[in-house]
């Protein structure tokens, strides 16, 4: 399927807000997409669905990769995340409270992932079902507050443990899967808010919905009543992201929903810039996994 292109706007200060389908990005002339240094942001192009992204020209996003370099301190590096969201939600013109930072704690024991909570993290994000209970009971019991995302592909024998524990599962991709949460959200009687995670480089190896099969899948979600949060992706890596998170909003406003799941360390304020209500950081926030 060859995807349309949106509608094209100069990033200015105009008096009227953003249409559908029209989306702010900015220019970065460096040569890695994902990996961009420690550069000021600076309004330019749009990015255009079906554009195709080549390394080095046009569509990258001069900022710095949120990453706190040197910062030991939880509180810190939490609020350099902030930081970063609040600045590129200004040229957006969005809202940074309408961003959920999902702190991506996987491999990262309760003694790295306190501390955060202390800072004032209430939103964590594991990849694995069976990692996460092992640390997230005692901590959830600690503090109720918290939400616990499931991040990571989901097996369908995993879906009663997932709808116990999770408070939304970004990774709802297929028939199966979708037969069995709900059941195990009806045996549980506790409805979880899921993300269908679509495929949107179309690359074998990965998991989601392929996109020609979006609408009738939806159809299936929904016709389950199963609480649908909105679309999630993870773009081709090396790849420049800001057409595919462009192409996963047109998706998501052709079918009515607004949540966006998208964008990780290297690329969530492009994402943010591009319409996603939720970034999943980890290495900006935690460091590198050893």
């Amino acid at each position: 399927m060859s995807p349309c292109p949106c509608d094209a706007v100069k990033l200015s200060e105009p008096a009227e807000p953003l249409g559908i389908g029209q989306v702010v990005v900015a220019i970065d002339e460096a040569g890695t997409a994902r990996q961009a240094g420690e550069r000021a942001l600076e309004p330019g192009v749009i990015a255009r669905i079906g554009d195709q992204p080549q390394a080095g020209k046009g569509l990258y996003l001069r900022h710095r990769l949120s990453i706190a370099r040197g910062m030991d301190n939880a509180a810190a590096r939490l609020a350099e995340v902030h930081a970063n969201i609040a600045r590129v939600c200004k040229p957006a013109r969005r809202a940074p409270e309408d961003i959920t930072l999902i702190a991506v704690s996987k491999t990262h024991g309760p003694e790295a992932i306190q501390p955060l909570i202390d800072a004032g993290q209430r939103v964590f994000g594991e990849n694995r079902v069976q990692e996460a209970q092992g640390k997230w009971p005692a901590l959830k019991a600690a503090h109720p507050e918290i939400e616990l995302h499931l991040i990571g592909q989901l097996q369908s024998n995993k879906a009663r443990e997932a709808v116990a524990l999770f408070d939304c599962i970004h990774s709802l991709d297929r028939p199966s899967l979708l037969a069995a949460l709900t059941k195990a959200m009806d045996e549980a009687g506790r409805q979880v808010p899921c993300f269908v995670q679509v495929n949107i480089g179309n690359e074998p190896q990965k998991g989601g919905c392929p996109i020609a099969g979006l609408p009738a899948f939806l159809e299936q979600v929904r016709a389950a009543d199963v609480p649908v949060a909105g679309l999630m992706c993870i773009p081709p890596a090396d790849t420049e992201p800001a057409p595919f998170f462009a192409l996963l909003a047109k998706l998501a406003a052709d079918h009515g929903l607004s949540g966006l799941s998208m964008g990780m360390s290297g690329d969530y304020q492009t994402a943010v810039m591009l319409g996603a209500t939720h970034v999943r950081v980890g290495t900006a926030l935690f460091g590198a996994r050893g």
